[in-house]
């Protein structure tokens, strides 16, 4: 019988440096043209193996499961490897479109249609396991801030599947996958759905539009630079960790009733971008924007303090992100409120030198915090990719 280790160790001569397998431009929804061929969703593949975890640096896909997991009380550093073993080897092969093994339902496996997911794990995993030592410099829970309303069931979590493809079927397949191998060494603390764009909904390298109207990360550093490097990948430290990143999330609710009431020159103004292209409102001629208030003597528009992108700009050249959020939508209640919101995701190399400076901000004085409310968070440590026939974080439990 031929192992799961002899599965990983087949697939090794695919790994690559994580690149996505798919053309540049998605010209129709479910369809991209590379040279004079297309190619369907469900031939989409994104490569498993390489330096980093795949689901970061690539063009944000259509659906995501984000699901957060905390170990059994009996669990070992032995157990994790094991775990490990079982998620690198489904994640493979559900990246090629494949069913994992013993698979109840095979016929699922419609396609890769861009399935990534990546693993991480929050500071609480490192205390459960005795492992304080191996936490990565600027690692930690974050601090609690005046705006928020947090709840438990959005929160925290010892381990995190991070889960996304272009097609809703082969997300639910994968999601059962995984969560179904993951049962035996921990259980589900929470869930979060979320949706960006189909592909071939907006061009290749535009950033996500979220449900208030706003282009989320204009000011990310671009796919493949250097510059995305600096900002997000560690090459130091733990050598699990290397090739990793750390993960922000905050699930932000908004307060769309009242939001919808402002009209577009005054959401603009709270935003401090036009919200048909996301550029900054400085330049903008003031006959263009007759009712908002601070100028420049020559006519144009300045930001005002109070904008969100004003006080989310970095002050110093450490403290940039890379942004990668996904929107929900809980549905609404009798009277047509909605629960609607953002599963906001920052990755950077330190969380006390990069989102920390700029949340601190925000939270002082940021007009926007009137129509958004943080109702969860939480870190996570997102280790290197799998090279060879390696395992996911297998420097850690080893």
């Amino acid at each position: 019988m031929v192992s799961r280790r002899g599965f990983l160790a087949g697939g090794a001569a695919a790994a690559a440096s994580g690149a996505v397998g798919i053309a540049a431009g998605a010209s129709v929804a479910g369809i991209a043209t590379e040279g004079n061929q297309e190619t369907f969703a469900a031939d989409r593949e994104v490569d498993f193996y390489g330096q980093h975890q795949s689901g970061i640096e690539l063009e944000i896909q259509a659906v995501t499961n984000m699901v957060a997991l905390d170990l059994k009380d009996s669990m070992t550093k032995a157990d994790m490897l094991r775990w490990m073993r079982l998620l690198t080897d489904d994640i493979a092969r559900l990246a090629r479109g494949e069913p994992v093994l013993a698979d109840p339902a095979p016929e699922l496996a419609i396609g890769a249609s861009r399935f990534t997911a990546y693993v991480g794990f929050g500071p609480s995993l490192f205390a459960k396991l005795g492992l304080e030592s191996q936490q990565p410099e600027g690692f930690a829970d974050l601090p609690a801030f005046s705006v928020d309303q947090l709840e438990e069931r959005y929160s925290g979590g010892d381990v995190l599947i991070h889960i996304a493809a272009d097609d809703p079927v082969v997300l639910a397949h994968g999601t059962r996958g995984l969560v179904r191998d993951s049962m035996p060494f921990a259980s589900v603390r929470w869930v979060q759905p979320g949706f960006a764009h189909s592909p071939g909904m907006i061009p290749a390298g535009l950033t996500h539009r979220n449900l208030m109207g706003q282009v989320d990360g204009t000011a990310n550093p671009e796919l493949g630079s250097d510059d995305f490097d600096s900002v997000v990948w560690i090459n130091d430290g733990p050598q699990w960790i290397r090739g990793g990143t750390l993960l922000v999330l905050r699930r932000i609710a908004m307060q769309l009733d009242t939001w919808d009431q402002l009209g577009t020159p005054s959401k603009e103004e709270v935003i401090g971008r036009k919200l048909s292209n996301g550029a900054p409102l400085t330049g903008v001629n003031e006959t263009d924007v007759p009712d908002l208030g601070a100028r420049h003597p020559n006519g144009l528009l300045v930001i005002p303090e109070f904008a969100h992108i004003r006080r989310a700009a970095p002050q110093e050249t450490t403290e940039r992100i890379f942004r990668r959020p996904f929107s929900y939508d809980n549905g609404m209640n009798e009277r047509g409120s909605m629960d609607v919101g953002l599963l906001w995701t920052a990755y950077q190399r330190d969380i006390s030198k990069q989102y920390l400076p700029i949340q601190r901000r925000l939270e002082k004085l940021d007009l926007l915090n009137e129509w958004t409310v943080p109702v969860g968070s939480a870190v996570f440590a997102i280790p290197g990719g799998v090279q060879g026939s390696g395992l996911l974080a297998e420097a850690l439990f080893s």
